[in-house]
């Protein structure tokens, strides 16, 4: 199964469905292996991230590593983790600063075959409202924090966060049950299944 990962993760990298609608071109980022445990599943790459090829290579990323209590080198560790946006490339920056979404090609065209592939991941991650209303669907609440305060409805397998942007510092002090219930669970699980 390996050879099938490391098969589809090449023709995704080399990937350019819709280079024409991206800005600096395509550079699709994924990592993983068969082997993983946890998935993390996001939005798409930042510019700094496009420019590096490493996700969460960015302040978002040192956040994301302190909720899960891990090191980066444990984080980048292939065989631990799978690390996979729902828009593989950097979308480009609307005029407000913000990234655009996530291109709508990516999840359908590639997720299906790589979630099959991963056959030992027992917990996903879905980090921010793109990777929540992919894959939850109908089951998602109103808001981002509504979903994530209902993380126990998703099952042992798959727990919803909010995006780690520097825009959830304010979310998190309105919240403090996100870093006094998820936030522990998330290492506890995370812990158990990397060590």
């Amino acid at each position: 199964m390996s050879e099938t990962i490391e098969k589809l993760f090449r023709e995704i990298r080399a990937c350019t469905y819709c280079a024409e609608n991206l800005p600096m071109g395509p550079r699709p980022v994924v990592r993983g292996s068969a082997s993983a445990r946890v998935c993390i599943i996001g939005q798409a790459p930042g510019v700094r991230v496009h420019r590096s090829g490493v996700p969460w290579d960015d302040p978002s990323g040192k956040r994301l590593r302190g909720w899960l209590g891990v090191d980066d080198h444990t984080f980048y560790d292939e065989t631990r983790f799978a690390i996979i946006p729902i828009g593989f490339c950097y979308p480009g920056t609307m005029e407000n600063g913000g990234d655009y979404p996530p291109r709508k090609e990516c999840a359908p065209l590639w997720h299906a075959p790589v979630i099959d592939a991963l056959e030992n991941v027992e917990l996903t991650l879905l980090v921010g409202s793109y990777a929540q209303a992919y894959y939850l669907g109908k089951s998602r609440r109103k808001t981002m924090t509504e979903t994530v305060r209902s993380w126990r409805d998703y099952g042992p397998d798959i727990l919803p966060t909010p995006h780690p942007s520097w825009r959830t510092t304010g979310w998190q002090k309105k919240n403090p049950w996100f870093d006094d219930e998820i936030l522990p669970e998330i290492r506890r699980r995370v812990k158990a299944l990397i060590t």
